[in-house]
């Protein structure tokens, strides 16, 4: 892509130049710090790390900390610019799609003068936290953390293009990311339809045709064997291995290790009081009412309030691990899950002895073959767009960074 014909030394820490046609101003000369007070009719508004600064119940409406008192919270408007005061570091900063209210961490910023869009300053503080500039004003505030309060942005030296080309630049920039995501979205569909197509091969007399799904002890064909959960798993609890790495049970992308991932999980201090969790073994964790049992394909440390399950050695084959891998995250099981108790909705988790009643189907060779052949294509396609992800998101980061930089000009694009 081109670039503008002239351009000149930056005075911005963090940017060597900027066209030549740019100006630059301090960030309180652009923005006034706002304080409203909230109406009582107000919804609670979260700034994420991806940028979206919405309604909470928009994105989730479990996993958060409630407040039982909200004091300090501050009144948000349609199109205010959101600076998350500890997260910015990490990209927790955009512009508010909703009217609402904000905790009082949140510097809530509006234009102090024309000509400033703050779209397009929402990428541009954005990406001061992406590229690791925020984190270098770091005060010591907590771990991966950096205090970037109203008066520390309103000192930074910011780009200020003409309005015409702000608003160019978010144009560009926003229908560029949206088909990047549509194709996403898309690809994901393609994946998810083999894992369809394995729950329906689980839940099918294996001629593809799915069984009407009434009650759990009615799901499965019934030339399946049907044997009591105690008798095909046992909860096992290893522990004192205290050269293992810390795990994270997740329910989007399962069991994940604590220390390649940008997120703070509580960790205790004494490893050898975790359990261990091997390739093959099955966690119950504390919202598996939601998501499932997780299956780990990983080898290290996990809550002691975890529940850890193999299968016993007469059925621990890697055809019966990939079926239950599947049976334990689908749509029925999880429902079946959900009438044990509501006592785990108040935190509690769910016990082996909560289950161990439960009958679960023992497949046919023919079947267990079948659905293996599936999960091989599945977990290939899943790996390859997990790359993919990854390529694109970075694709996507330079191109927003080169954008609102100036180093590339879109223009006429």
């Amino acid at each position: 892509m081109e670039r503008y014909s002239k351009y000149r030394p930056s005075s911005i820490q963090w940017l060597k130049e900027i066209p030549s046609h740019w100006e630059e101003k301090r960030a309180k000369y652009l923005f006034r710090k706002e304080n409203r007070i909230p109406e009582e009719t107000d919804e609670v508004i979260t700034c994420f790390r991806d940028g979206t600064v919405t309604l909470r119940k928009n994105r989730r409406t479990t996993g958060f900390t409630e407040s039982l008192k909200e004091i300090g919270y501050q009144g948000i408007k349609k199109g205010d610019l959101v600076i998350h005061q500890m997260d910015a570091f990490a990209g927790s900063t955009g512009v508010s799609d909703s009217d609402g209210k904000g905790t009082p961490v949140y510097s809530v910023c509006t234009p102090k003068i024309e000509g400033v869009l703050t779209t397009y300053y929402g990428k541009v503080i954005r990406l001061m936290g992406l590229n690791g500039f925020i984190q270098s004003l770091y005060r010591g505030i907590r771990e991966r953390s950096s205090d970037f309060r109203f008066e520390t942005f309103a000192r930074q030296t910011l780009p200020l293009p003409p309005l015409s080309e702000q608003e160019r630049i978010v144009d560009f920039l926003n229908d560029k990311t949206s088909k990047i995501n549509q194709y996403l979205i898309y690809k994901k569909k393609e994946v998810d339809l083999y894992k369809e197509y394995i729950e329906t091969l689980i839940y099918s007399n294996n001629n593809g045709k799915a069984l009407k799904i009434i009650n759990w002890n009615c799901c499965f064909p019934e030339s399946y064997e049907m044997i009591s959960c105690r008798g095909l798993f046992e909860e096992i609890s290893l522990k004192g291995y205290s050269n293992e790495r810390f795990l994270a049970v997740t329910q989007d992308k399962g069991l994940i290790y604590k220390d390649v991932v940008g997120v703070n999980f509580n960790t205790a201090e004494k490893k050898d009081t975790q359990k261990l969790i091997c390739p093959g073994q099955f966690v119950i964790s504390l919202r598996s009412f939601e998501g499932g049992i997780e299956y780990s394909d990983k080898r290290g440390l996990i809550s002691p309030a975890y529940i850890v399950l193999k299968l016993k050695d007469k059925y621990d084959t890697h055809e019966m691990r990939m079926f239950y891998r599947f049976l334990f995250k689908s749509t029925p099981f999880i429902n079946r899950l959900n009438t044990i108790s509501d006592s785990m909705r108040d935190g509690k988790s769910i016990k082996f002895s909560d289950i161990r009643n439960y009958r679960f189907p023992i497949p046919s060779k023919d079947v267990l073959s079948k659905i293996h052949k599936y999960v091989k294509v599945y977990d290939a396609k899943s790996e390859a767009l997990t790359q993919e992800i990854i390529l694109l998101n970075e694709y996507k980061q330079r191109l927003i960074a080169d954008c609102v930089t100036g180093q590339i000009n879109v223009q006429n694009k």
